[in-house]
């Protein structure tokens, strides 16, 4: 299991290819505050249903100076074939098949905790992603039904200021403290 991170650390930095071919260097948000997300498989209607949540804010979060960055486990081709995942740009969509990152911020992989999810809220979440028209499919290639999802809020310097990881697939971040979090002060460690 990876080590879970914690507030105040430095943010694990990459520098990697989104799938739209632009080169995300985590470094270059260093003057400002990020918000990153790690969501499951392109099918999930958990994760899709948070991911348009924060695609109506995006613009909101923007002028305030809060960027986003996005990571699913799905490979490449699987999130291209999706018109409502090639629609986030501009902002970062990283496929990491590998989950090379999922490892290095610390996500948790649990049947148990994604089997609860399913059996309690899964069919009000199905019902809730067809009213929203977001993406709901089974897996594919590779892409596991364990991933737990994570969120974390950047301050400038990359330094961790909150850490959010799901203890069910539709436990995420309020979306009023993200908001709140853009609206704040740069914090001088």
């Amino acid at each position: 299991m990876s080590t879970r991170l914690t507030q105040a650390l430095n943010a694990p930095v990459f520098k990697t290819k989104d799938i739209f071919d632009r080169m995300i260097d985590l470094d270059a948000y260093k003057d400002k505050k990020v918000f990153i997300g790690f969501f499951r498989h392109a099918g999930c209607p958990f994760c899709n249903i948070r991911v348009h949540a924060l695609l109506k804010i995006h613009s909101e979060l923007k002028a305030k100076g809060l960027e986003m960055i996005f990571f699913f486990e799905s490979p490449e081709k699987v999130l291209l074939r999706s018109i409502f995942h090639k629609e986030i740009s501009p902002i970062p969509l990283i496929s990491d098949p590998e989950k090379i990152w999922y490892d290095a911020y610390g996500l948790e992989s649990s049947g148990y905790k994604s089997a609860i999810s399913h059996l309690t809220t899964f069919v009000q979440t199905a019902f809730k992603a067809q009213v929203l028209d977001v993406p709901m499919h089974p897996m594919a290639d590779g892409e596991s039904i364990k991933t737990m999802p994570a969120e974390f809020l950047l301050s400038e310097g990359l330094i961790i200021r909150e850490v959010h990881y799901s203890e069910r697939l539709n436990d995420r971040l309020d979306i009023e403290k993200v908001k709140a979090f853009a609206d704040s002060k740069p914090v001088m460690d």
